[in-house]
């Protein structure tokens, strides 16, 4: 699924938070699974994956029974920090109260569409940067398309 634009909402008092109504209409259990997977991350988010392009991504990273220490470490930080989470009747996850002080989330919130993930960001924060987003995105796009020449 592709996840674009951008939805304000709030974070109730018992921690849920509504998946907006188009996502959830577009929504395939066959292809986008039963739950979500929510992971932790720097710069006070929370990214949401469906459950199907989280395991697909991670079984894309080619485990090892004897991995190295530094992947033994990502491993444990990264799956260790992630949650698994099925939606309510009507829609609603519950963010665990530990993902949300880790990322710094209080209520007011906005769902950012990021191409292959939502990310659950503070809505003040992100109202406050989106201009300076747009003036940065051409810089950016050359940094990153400077990266794949680097590689290519």
């Amino acid at each position: 699924m592709l996840f674009t634009g951008q939805y304000e909402h709030s974070i109730d008092a018992k921690g849920r938070l509504a998946v907006p109504a188009d996502i959830r209409q577009r929504w395939d259990s066959t292809r986008d699974g039963a739950a979500w997977f929510a992971v932790p991350w720097i710069g006070g988010l929370v990214r949401l994956y469906t459950e199907t392009s989280f395991v697909s991504r991670a079984e894309g990273l080619g485990g090892s029974l004897l991995p190295d220490e530094d992947e033994a470490e990502l491993q444990a930080t990264f799956f260790g920090l992630a949650e698994r989470i099925e939606p309510d009747s009507a829609g609603r996850i519950r963010m665990p109260d530990s993902m949300r002080e880790m990322a710094g989330l209080g209520t007011e919130v906005v769902l950012v569409g990021a191409g292959d993930r939502l990310e659950v960001r503070d809505r003040r924060d992100w109202e406050q940067s989106k201009k300076d987003r747009l003036a940065q995105l051409p810089d950016l796009m050359k940094r990153i398309s400077a990266k794949k020449r680097a590689e290519g």
